[in-house]
């Protein structure tokens, strides 16, 4: 029997089959180290996309607090004004008082029908900016305990990933060591380049 006869697959000697299977690991290796370098991008950005969102909500939240400022804002401004008229001059205060005495009772009884309801009206949104004010504060209360338990969850997931981000960026200088020291063709310089 001839030698390297017993070493054939159909025809074809291992010794020509061997810097193959060497380039096709090689191959598989320079895969591999991109498939890592990706899935670390992809944290990277995943997690930059997570800070977005809680800014936005608190945005919203910030956003609703300035309008309904605004507004309290525009109530204050109109009570000083009526509060003005009514402190104004003892004099005007006196005319104020003869224009009631001259008026005839109907109309008294209307005024004081307008009055009265305009009281129920801010009496109502009294009680509703203090119902809204109540809802907020639960849930902001809320919101920030829910935001306490992420930021605990994700303080221990981040202390588990940077363990593992730092045993793949040890594992990164090695594989590519090894992709170079054991690739056949001798080719460092094409990896390199690309």
């Amino acid at each position: 029997m001839e030698e390297g006869k017993g070493d054939t697959f159909e025809g074809v000697s291992t010794d020509r089959l061997k810097p193959e299977l060497l380039e096709e690991i090689h191959r598989k290796d320079i895969v591999q180290l991109s498939i890592l370098e990706i899935r670390e991008k992809i944290a990277e950005l995943e997690a930059k996309l997570n800070t977005d969102d809680e800014g936005g909500e608190w945005k919203t939240r910030y956003e609703t607090q300035l309008e309904l400022n605004d507004q309290l804002e525009k109530q204050i401004v109109s009570l000083k004004e009526k509060m003005e008229k009514i402190r104004g001059n003892p004099a005007d205060r006196l005319s104020s008082i003869r224009v009631y005495e001259r008026m005839p009772v109907e109309s008294l009884n209307t005024l004081l029908k307008q009055l009265e309801k305009e009281k129920r009206s801010l009496e109502n949104q009294v009680k509703n900016y203090a119902l809204r004010l109540e809802q907020e504060s639960k849930a902001y209360h809320k919101t920030n305990n829910e935001r306490r338990i992420y930021l605990a969850e994700m303080s221990q997931v981040s202390g588990s990933y940077q363990m593992s981000k730092r045993q793949q960026k040890d594992q990164l200088p090695r594989m590519k060591q090894n992709l170079v020291k054991t690739h056949p063709c001798g080719c460092e310089g094409k990896m390199q380049s690309s």
